[in-house]
C-alpha cells in the first residue's frame, strides 16, 4: 500500500485555502498539511466552536483530501528565539504584541499549546513545526564559547517546551520538530541532545526533512536510522549544492534563488537528495505516514513544480518486501 502524498501549504499562504484545496486535488495530491498562517488553518477559530471545524472538514471532503498533520512553524520559532524585528513580519499581531521579547516568547508558547488543542479537535495527532533556539547565534565559536552557554541553551529549550508538551500529552498529539538550521536541533548530534534535554519524552519527535540535512553534508538516511522511533512525519523536499570555489556553504548572505549561492532548494527529484535510499529507510523502520511535499524552488513555477513533485513522489515510493528474494531456495 502506497503512502498518501500531501502538500504542505506554507509556501502557498498567499492563496486562500478555498482555492488551494481544489488546486491541490487537480495537481494529484491526497491531502494537505495545512499551515497555521494565511487563512489555511485558524487555530483560534478551531477552538471557538464546531462551525469552523465542520466547514474545514467539508472543504476537505468536497475535494477528496485528507489531513494527517498541522504545521505551525512560525509561532514555534518564536518560543526559544532571540526575538527581533524579523519576527514581526512572520507572527500574528496578537503574538507580536508590543514586541517585548519575553512577552512574544510566552504568547508563542501559548499559541503552540492551542495548536495542539486545535489539531486534536480536527482529529489530527501530529503538529509539525520549529522550536527556535537561544544559541543558534553561537554556531561559530568565536569569541570562544564556554560549554556552559550551550548547555544553558538546551536547558532554556527544555524549560520552555516541556509545558507545551504537557498540553500535547493531555490531548494526545505529538510535536514533530523539523530539524533545521536556526532550531535547537539542526543535525544528528543536536537532535540527540534535544531529546536528552527533554528526558526522551514521547510527545517530542521529528518531522524528517532531508533537504536541511543534505546541504550540511549530513546523511539523511543516517538520521532515519538513528531516530527510527522518532520519525513522526516526513517532508519530501530537495536541495542541491553548487560549490564552485567562489561560493561557500554558508550562502554568503545571498538570497534563495541567487545563482551565486553555494546551495539552494530544488523541486523534488531535481537536487542531490537520494529519495530511493530514504524510501528504503522509511520502509525499514515501518513508517506508514504521509509523504508531504514542501515545495521550494525559486527558479521554477510552483504549480509546475508541485505537480511534477507529486508524480515523482508516487514513482519513487514503493512497499517493503514481505520476504527475502532468495527465500524460495531455502529448504
Amino acid at each position: 500500500m502506497s503512502r498518501p502524498v500531501t502538500l504542505f501549504t506554507g509556501q502557498w499562504a498567499d492563496m486562500p485555502i478555498a482555492e488551494l484545496a481544489p488546486l491541490a486535488k487537480r495537481m494529484g495530491y491526497d491531502g494537505l498539511e495545512p499551515a497555521c498562517w494565511g487563512d489555511h488553518f485558524a487555530v483560534s477559530k478551531a477552538l471557538d466552536g464546531d462551525d469552523y471545524i465542520n466547514r474545514f472538514r467539508e472543504l476537505l471532503a468536497d475535494n477528496e483530501l485528507s489531513v494527517y498533520c498541522i504545521g505551525n512553524h512560525l509561532a514555534g520559532q518564536a518560543v526559544c528565539d532571540r526575538i527581533d524585528e524579523r519576527h514581526k513580519a512572520t507572527l500574528p499581531e496578537r503574538i507580536w504584541g508590543d514586541g517585548d521579547p519575553e512577552g512574544v516568547r510566552r504568547r508563542a508558547a501559548e499559541y503552540m499549546m492551542d495548536t495542539a488543542r486545535a489539531a486534536a479537535r480536527l482529529g489530527v495527532d501530529v503538529v509539525s513545526g520549529f522550536t527556535g533556539s537561544s544559541i543558534w547565534h553561537l554556531l561559530y565559536s568565536f569569541p570562544p564559547t564556554p560549554e556552559r552557554l550551550i548547555e544553558a541553551g538546551f536547558e532554556d529549550f527544555a524549560a520552555r517546551w516541556n509545558p507545551i508538551l504537557d498540553v500535547f500529552d493531555e490531548v494526545g498529539v505529538r510535536f514533530a520538530l523539523e530539524v533545521h538550521p536556526t532550531e535547537i536541533a539542526y543535525d544528528i548530534h543536536t537532535a540527540e541532545r534535544a531529546l536528552a534535554a527533554l528526558d526522551y519524552r514521547p510527545a517530542f519527535g521529528f518531522n524528517f526533512d532531508p533537504s536541511h540535512l543534505q546541504w550540511q553534508f549530513v546523511d539523511p538516511v543516517a538520521f532515519i536510522n538513528r531516530f527510527s522511533d522518532r520519525i513522526y512525519h516526513v517532508h519530501m523536499k530537495d536541495a542541491a549544492t553548487s560549490l564552485d570555489g567562489v561560493s561557500g556553504i554558508l550562502a554568503s548572505h545571498l538570497g534563495f534563488g541567487d545563482y551565486r549561492r553555494g546551495w539552494d532548494f530544488r523541486s523534488v527529484g531535481r537536487g542531490d537528495v537520494d529519495f530511493q535510499g530514504i524510501i528504503r529507510a522509511l520502509n525499514r523502520i515501518g513508517y506508514n505516514g504521509p509523504l508531504s511535499v514542501e515545495w521550494e524552488d525559486s527558479g521554477m513555477d510552483r504549480i509546475h513544480g508541485a505537480t511534477e513533485s507529486v508524480r515523482y513522489v508516487r514513482d519513487v515510493d514503493f512497499p517493503p518486501s514481505a520476504q527475502a528474494f532468495d527465500a524460495a531456495f531455502e529448504e
